[in-house]
């Protein structure tokens, strides 16, 4: 019985390593490069979480979302959001419409946000009234209007972008919202040898020609079976130690948060830590965690919950090495 239901997990494991290669496969031919960020972006969707993506403009996250969309058979929105910008324009409103007879009624009005990809373009240019309409729809995936409550359709994903030259006109996303952002993603500018590819690609077809191979009720079994994936308990320990390691107000603080950190991650990293290291196990072929997929994943669902001090400046520290040293503080502790 036990060998039948390793050989039942097998041909699961191998069926979601082989549907996640299909995947990235088509997204090839309309990305070039940026493997990592496809990688994780794929992660959270199976994982149900959202994702911030730090880049300059034009280095293909629009692209990238649509492609998703295609290759996903999800549909697709994009929100650009600016000062102006109010939140019944992101979650829809409440009109009056007259019926033929005469009558009145009260119809919802949908807004762009329900989709089941959605691009949050420039999320910090809009104000905080408008960004604390996000809130509610990435952590509850629902919307509250008036006295009535929408649920979104699932899977229910939000990507949205910043860009770090530009910050003239922003505001400054409230750490209650950049918790709800399972990973923050940093969009590199591409090499020499992918700026050739993106420019042949692009005098072809500005359109993306990625082909669908999965669809919302695939991801959502997918992401059932990710949270069958067992976690030894000393994994577990493991990851709270990383996230704890970036407290320094603990006592048994590591010399690095001490030294580096302002303040540290909320409980809800720790969340974000073992569940997007099932998904990653499952895409390589892996039926149990490993210290590994922590120790990758710590990065982006650190980067965005921890703020650095001044020391750390001075020093010339990125928050990414302030990460790496408090994983060398937890791995002494394994």
């Amino acid at each position: 019985m036990n060998n039948m239901k390793e050989s039942v997990s097998n041909e699961r494991v191998i069926a979601f390593s082989e549907k996640i290669a299909a995947v990235k496969a088509e997204l090839s031919r309309d990305v070039v490069g940026q493997k990592e960020i496809v990688d994780q972006v794929l992660i959270a969707i199976v994982a149900g979480g959202n994702v911030l993506l730090e880049g300059v403009p034009g280095v293909g996250k629009t692209r990238l979302v649509r492609s998703l969309g295609r290759a996903l058979s999800l549909p697709f929105s994009r929100i650009q959001f600016t000062p102006d910008l109010m939140p019944s324009d992101i979650t829809g409103t409440n009109i009056i419409e007259k019926e033929e007879v005469g009558k009145l009624n009260t119809v919802f009005r949908a807004g762009p946000i329900f989709a089941n990809l959605v691009l949050a373009d420039e999320i910090n240019r809009a104000t905080p009234k408008t960004q604390a309409a996000m809130l509610e729809v990435m952590q509850e995936h629902k919307i509250t209007v008036g006295s009535n409550t929408y649920p979104l359709e699932e899977p229910f994903f939000v990507l949205a972008t910043e860009n770090p030259i530009e910050q003239d006109g922003t505001y400054p996303l409230p750490e209650a919202q950049m918790d709800r952002f399972m990973f923050k993603l940093i969009m590199r500018y591409p090499s020499d040898e992918e700026l050739v590819d993106i420019v042949k690609m692009t005098q072809v077809t500005m359109l993306e020609i990625a082909n669908a191979v999965l669809n919302g009720a695939e991801i959502l079994e997918m992401r059932t079976l990710a949270s069958d994936v067992p976690v030894m308990d000393e994994i577990i320990h493991y990851a709270i130690r990383v996230v704890s390691g970036t407290h320094p107000e603990l006592e048994n603080a590591g010399a690095t948060a001490k030294k580096y950190v302002k303040y540290g991650a909320s409980p809800r990293a720790a969340q974000a830590l073992v569940t997007a290291a099932k998904v990653r196990a499952l895409m390589q072929g892996r039926f149990n965690v490993s210290y590994e997929d922590i120790n990758v994943l710590a990065y982006p669902v650190l980067r965005h919950r921890i703020k650095i001090n001044y020391t750390a400046v001075n020093d010339k520290l990125t928050v990414d090495d302030v990460i790496g040293m408090i994983l060398k503080d937890a791995k002494k502790g394994r």
